[in-house]
């Protein structure tokens, strides 16, 4: 049939110039095409058209069928949750989910099982009726399904045993559990089906562009993930005393200590900057009056990756007025017992924390005797200072380095001489040694304790330097962290005794570790690994205090560009600790104590604060003078410094990595496997395929341009990469006495 034109088809052939042209000359024909119906026709209805071949085709085909009847599918009315009322039973009832199991005994006489995915919770469905029976076979597993029918209790097994153990006690008479009813079908409706396409099977792993599916499948991964909810909702419940505010993700760049991401803008020249934490919003709220503040806060630092660590994270951010350090130390001790008790059980995998309050470590303490900033107090044996008792001629053996400090581990393992002796030898050959090996400080002495050998193993010390050494181990004074029988192994020497010697510059500590410290936790590693140390899954927290307020520079991290030398080890914010490292800036800062703390908890730093600088002058002073940072860079800070001089309470704070901790409460060492969409180790999203390569149109709109050249490495050597590296000799480490 002829169909009269209009305006709405004229506009589809003519540019944007004719329309006030056409819309003049047909005015009446425009008015009658206002409502949709008529608009095709400029008033006579336009009949059905005869639908083509492929209109055919396409409304035919599976999906569009299986789509469409979604739309008369009913709402559910029965929830895969315990307990079920018994009122329901003898009702007609609609419950979805996925369809994960199918058992056919007869033609007739179908079970499945129906499970929503969150849980474990299912429900066991019947299909008797042939139609059913049919609707159910053409379904694949792991399809979302709806079943409608009747919700009957389930036929009681002769022997009770059947019934899961987790649903065997009894329920009050008005409740039932899942395990004991189901769904006798009536319908059976495909909402979507799992595609052929996709792989499946018990064993099945996916990989990281299948995130999804791992999730679905993957029992532990669907479990952290159900787990962190818990834990975000019961935080947010125990930090009630808190005002939650959130605060903006578009900030601008300002030198904190970290590498930042950029947004660019469409103004050009201009862009934002994701923020590294909230630190200035939240000093800036502390001057608006806000007492108490707590966000669960999204963070981005360009920083390079491992396992505990992502380019964007989570962090319960907190800051609190009128307060010091001390204050906000034991309002989050609280808080972590709070999570403890109510998520820990015994001989589960989250065990309770021991009675009283979280050891407390200085700075020096930590990396003198442990060789770290975050110690692990599971590691048996402390790090002691030697070079007063080794011999000059074992000096050179270890070190060309020639007035160093030469620090001693000691260690005892499950084995006698020769299993330690075979397992060191074994260590040191591996691809896990080799950066120890090439230390440009010396590679590590090792000794074993043999008393069946010539001066028990030590022979390299010599007859006065043994004696010497045995003495002093045996004077040693106990450790607030060390319990009476670790004192006890820590004082004497018996066969099979491991001694590590490694020698270092004599400097003050500076920076996160050690060489001795990271040898020191390498081996406690592998020692478990061998089965030559019983596992500690106990959850040791302490406070580690006392950091220096200032760090020499290492040419790696941006610090705050200032031209002093060194930068603000935290961040340019934190206050000295007393009213003496006050005055030291005046004259030496780099000995000024900060009052800083970090929370540790078995060798992973799972949140950091510090008392805040609260005085505009004094923030200044430290930024101008101390720190020598440009008047330009000065001036980014120039919003905290209004916030400042409006009378800023003191005030101290701190941030708990919410990734970390979830991942210290389940067990793992990434945090990798506590993220729904984590990024991979080269800060990849392999799910949507992120970051993605700009195009010249994007370029252009925001002002940038490609410079070619070598892109910087984002990651450190991978577990991957370790595989692949060949299994070399040793070159540097000296294995005395072996």
């Amino acid at each position: 049939m002829a169909v009269l034109p209009c305006a709405g088809r004229l506009l589809l052939r003519c540019n944007t110039r004719k329309v006030a042209q056409i819309s003049s000359r047909q005015s009446s024909a425009w008015l009658l095409c206002q409502s949709p119906k008529w608009f095709h026709d400029c008033g006579r209805r336009l009949e059905a058209e005869e639908p083509t071949k492929e209109t055919k085709s396409v409304a035919d085909a599976a999906f569009w069928q299986e789509y469409r009847r979604t739309y008369d599918v009913q709402s559910p009315t029965f929830d895969l949750k315990n307990p079920v009322p018994r009122s329901l039973l003898d009702r007609k009832v609609t419950a979805v989910g996925f369809l994960v199991k199918i058992i056919r005994l007869s033609d007739a006489l179908y079970f499945a099982v129906l499970q929503q995915g969150a849980g474990l919770e299912s429900v066991q469905i019947i299909c008797r009726d042939p139609q059913t029976t049919k609707s159910l076979e053409d379904i694949r597993l792991h399809s979302a399904i709806s079943v409608t029918g009747t919700l009957v209790p389930k036929h009681k097994p002769k022997n009770a045993s059947k019934i899961r153990a987790v649903h065997k006690q009894e329920v009050e008479k008005d409740w039932m559990s899942l395990e004991q009813v189901e769904i006798f079908a009536e319908s059976i409706t495909c909402l979507s089906s799992f595609s052929r396409d996709i792989p499946y099977g018990p064993q099945h792993v996916y990989r990281p562009s299948n995130r999804h599916l791992q999730i679905r499948f993957d029992l532990s991964l669907r479990n952290a993930l159900l787990f962190r909810s818990e834990v975000t909702k019961f935080a947010r419940e125990e930090l009630k005393d808190f005002h939650e505010i959130e605060t903006p993700i578009l900030f601008k760049s300002t030198p904190e200590g970290a590498r930042e991401f950029l947004v660019p803008t469409r103004k050009a020249g201009f862009a934002y900057a994701l923020p590294q934490s909230p630190q200035q919003y939240k000093q800036m709220l502390m001057a608006s009056g806000i007492n108490r503040y707590v966000q669960f806060a999204r963070c981005f630092r360009d920083e390079d990756l491992r396992a505990d660590r992502q380019p964007e994270f989570t962090q319960i951010d907190l800051e609190m007025a009128w307060v010091k350090g001390e204050d906000v130390m034991q309002r989050v001790e609280k808080f972590i017992k709070a999570l403890y008790g109510k998520f820990a059980e015994p001989d589960s995998f989250l065990l309770p924390l021991r009675d009283g309050p979280f050891y407390r470590m200085k700075y020096d303490t930590a990396m003198s005797h442990h060789g770290s900033d975050k110690p692990d107090l599971r590691i048996p044996g402390l790090i002691q200072r030697i070079d007063h008792i080794v011999p000059e001629q074992l000096r050179k053996m270890i070190t060309h380095l020639e007035n160093p400090i030469i620090e001693a581990w000691k260690i005892r393992l499950n084995g006698n001489t020769k299993t330690v002796q075979s397992f060191i030898r074994k260590f040191m050959s591996s691809p896990a040694a080799e950066p120890f090996e090439n230390n440009v400080e010396g590679g590590p002495g090792v000794c074993v304790f043999d008393p069946s050998r010539p001066l028990e193993g030590l022979q390299t010390f010599g007859f006065e330097a043994a004696e010497k050494l045995k003495d002093f181990y045996s004077k040693l004074p106990k450790e607030p962290v060390q319990t009476a029988e670790d004192h006890k192994i820590g004082t004497s020497f018996d066969e099979g005794d491991l001694l590590i010697l490694q020698a270092r510059e004599n400097l003050p500590h500076s920076g996160g570790s050690t060489a001795l410290g990271k040898l020191r936790l390498a081996i406690y590693k592998a020692a478990l690994a061998e089965k030559l140390l019983e596992p500690d899954y106990t959850h040791h927290y302490l406070w580690v205090t006392d950091f220096p307020l200032f760090t020499l520079e290492n040419g790696v991290d941006p610090g705050q560009e200032g031209t002093a030398g060194f930068s603000a080890t935290h961040h340019p914010f934190t206050a000295p600790k007393t009213a003496a490292d006050v005055d030291l800036l005046l004259t030496d800062p780099l000995k000024v104590k900060a009052d800083h703390y970090d929370l540790v908890v078995n060798g992973v730093e799972l949140g950091g604060g510090s008392r805040r600088i609260h005085s505009v002058d004094m923030q200044k002073f430290i930024m101008r003078d101390v720190l020598r940072m440009s008047k330009e860079r000065m001036n980014d800070f120039t919003h905290l410094f209004r916030a400042l001089s409006a009378g800023c309470p003191p005030h101290a704070g701190l941030a708990i990595g919410f990734d970390r901790l979830i991942a210290v409460m389940r067990g793992t060492d990434s945090v990798r496997d506590v993220i729904a969409f984590p990024k991979n180790s080269k800060g990849d999203d392999l799910m949507v395929m992120s970051p993605r390569l700009v195009n010249e149109a994007e370029l252009g709109r925001y002002h940038l341009q490609v410079i070619p050249g070598d892109e910087a490495p984002l990651e450190e050597a991978s577990a991957d990469d370790a595989e692949d590296a060949e299994d070399t000799a040793p070159a540097n480490a000296l294995l005395i006495g072996l």
